[in-house]
Order: C-alpha cells, then structure tokens, then sequence
C-alpha cells in the first residue's frame, strides 16, 4: 500500500510537470520620480473646417432662350474669360438688325431736321421766316438728335444682349455641378452652374468666443489685433484622410460677428492652390500651434485615471505617496498633460509606474533610492 501511494504522488508531480502549469511569479518594477517645474510648450488648435474658393461665381443667364451648347464640363479648370455656354441667339440677333434700321432712320430724320432748321435760321437772317418758325424747327431738329441717341441705345443694349448670349468665365477656377443640359429653356432664374476661383482657397471654420479672447487680448486696438493676426503662426490643413495639404497658410481673420445661436464666430485661413488641389466644399482640419508659456507640463503616464478623478501620486517627505486630485489640458501631442491646477513648481511625483502605486506606500527609501514595487502575474 505504501508503494502504492508514493507511486501515485510521483505520477502526479509527473503529470504536474509534463502539463507544464505556470505557477505565480512575482515581478518587480521600480518607480521613477521627478519634479515639477514649469515650461513653455507649443499647443496644437483644432478647428474643423470647410474650403470655399476665393471667388465663388453663381453662374446664372442674363437672357431667357434656348440653351445650345455646354463648353465645359463638370470639375473641368477654366480661365477667366474662357467660354462656357451658348444661348440661341437668333432672337438677340433679330433684335439688333431691328435697332441698327432704326438707327439708320433716325440719323436721317436727324439730318432732315437739320437742313430745316439752318435754311429757317438762314432765312431768319434775312427776315424772310418768322421767329416762331425758326424755332419751330429747331425743336424739331433736337427731337431727332434725341431720338438718334435713343435708337443708339437700342443698339447698343440688343449688342449686350446678343453677348449674354454667350456666357464667359468671369474668374479662373474649377466649374461645380452642371444641372442643366442642351436643349433646356433657360431663364435668370436659371442656375446654371457655380464656379469656383480657386487659386486662392479659404478654409472656414467656426470659433468660440472663449478661444478668441484667449487669442487676442482684451482692450486691443483695431490695428493692433491686424498686427497680431498678422503675426500669427502659419495654420495646416489635414483632409478628411488624414493626409496634410503641402501649402500653409494664414490666417485672414479672427474676428467679426458673433453668431447668437452658436457663440461664435467664423474665421478664415487662406491657403494658396497652385495645383489645383483643393475645391470648394471639402472638409478636413485646420491644425494652428499656439505658445503657452510658464505651464506645468506632465507625461501622461504620470497621470492615473480612477473612474471620472484624474490623479498623481506626490510623495511626501517621508517618502510616500499620497494621490492628489489634478486638472489636466491635453497638449495634443499623444505624450504629455498641462496640470491647471492640483501641483505646484517644486513638488515631486510619481511618473514611470504610477499605476502600481498605493497610497501610502514608499516609494523612495531614505537617501533617494528608488524603491520597487511587487506584483504577481
């Protein structure tokens, strides 16, 4: 029997070792502390945004009639006085071969008018014709000259008219939707598509009140905030997919009316596009650096998370550590943490394994040696 049971705990220590169970090991990992102090850092603003060309043209007729042909196409670049449709001028074309013949008639009445009133005045001289017929054909005679400039006018206003026949670009940029095609009856009401001057783009973006007054100080002259805006660092557009626009750009302004509904204001970046990159519409990101100076700065690991309290452990002069409620302000790099309140220049925390600290527990032995802290896996 005895055989037997040392038999039985030898297959089992056997079968233990072969099935090759971890047992718990106790790892070490020291604390690292530092002390706080403060320093100037670079804060990264972000602001969602909308692109709007420098120049966005509503393109809409002058004349109703028959839309005959489309000359570009929808995204296509155009240049400023490029041709883009064609109304049916026929009617237009009518309508200034009608006011060129009144014209013509005119003149003539004109010149009729005129040979009266200077053989009257002539006569007048030689009082042959009474003062009331010289000035009886006088008065003719500015009659037609008035109706030569009107019949002038009528020729020169069916010549705009035979022009608006043909639609130009007024600027440089991209043509937009195109919702109209050949063969529609078009009209001024008619949109016929928008064009966008886009060598210079504006990023739009929305600010509030806070971040503004932030900015620019309080009491600051018009030419003074000019003079900051101007000065201000160069902003960066990211696109929706995450890639970053090669151009920078500036900032053209940062203030003007609040908007009651929302508290804020809408702020423009100009961005040149020699490319031809950017349209108007898009979204992405306008990402501007802003200097704070004089802050605390923290790496984020110092910082521990209990439920809805953000934490950092300061040792005390016995060495322990005691948990001390902060405030903190992401600075947007992924590494580190503004306190805005909680610490204070001088008080030393816990930084590298604050997450394995308790309270009370020591984490410096007398002399400065680091102490470490236990834990089993």
């Amino acid at each position: 029997m005895k055989s037997l049971k040392w038999t039985f705990m030898l297959g089992t220590v056997a079968g233990l070792v072969s099935c090759s169970i971890d047992m718990p090991k106790e790892t070490q990992s020291s604390f690292e502390t530092m002390t706080v102090q403060k320093s100037n850092i670079e804060l990264p603003y972000k602001f969602s945004a909308r692109m709007k060309g420098q120049n966005d043209v509503t393109v809409t007729p002058q004349v109703s009639g028959q839309l005959m042909k489309i000359c570009v196409t929808e995204g296509q670049l155009v240049k400023k006085g490029q041709t883009l449709f064609v109304i049916d001028s026929r009617n237009a074309q009518l309508e200034l071969e009608a006011a060129q013949a009144n014209l013509q008639a005119a003149l003539a009445q004109e010149n009729s008018a005129k040979l009266e009133f200077e053989s009257n005045r002539n006569l007048f001289e030689k009082k042959i014709v009474s003062s009331y017929m010289l000035n009886n054909s006088e008065n003719a005679y500015k009659q037609a000259k008035a109706a030569v400039a009107q019949a002038r006018a009528a020729v020169n206003r069916a010549k705009v008219n035979l022009g608006f026949c043909t639609i130009t670009a007024t600027v440089s940029g991209v043509i937009g939707e195109i919702p109209v095609r050949v063969g529609d009856q078009v009209s001024p009401l008619t949109q016929l598509t928008m064009l966008s001057g886009n060598t210079t783009m504006y990023a739009e973006f929305s600010v509030t009140e806070s971040v503004v007054e932030s900015m620019v100080k309080e009491g600051m002259s018009a030419k003074e905030v000019d003079e900051y805006i101007a000065n201000l660092p160069q902003a960066t557009f990211i696109m929706k997919n995450g890639t970053e626009y090669p151009h920078k750009g500036r900032v053209v302004s940062l203030t003007g009316v609040v908007n009651m509904e929302t508290g804020s204001l809408t702020s423009k970046v100009s961005f040149p596009n020699p490319e031809g990159h950017l349209y108007s519409g898009i979204q992405g990101t306008i990402v501007m650096p802003f200097a704070e100076k004089d802050v605390i700065v923290i790496p984020q690991y110092a910082v521990v998370r209990l439920q809805d309290k953000s934490v950092v452990y300061k040792v005390l002069a016995d060495s322990t550590a005691t948990a001390v409620d902060v405030t903190t302000a992401d600075v947007g790099n992924g590494k580190d943490f503004i306190i805005t309140s909680g610490l204070n220049v001088g008080d030393q925390i816990v930084a590298e394994g604050a997450n394995n600290v308790t309270e009370g527990q020591r984490v410096l032995f007398p002399g400065g040696v680091k102490a470490e802290a236990k834990s089993e896996e």
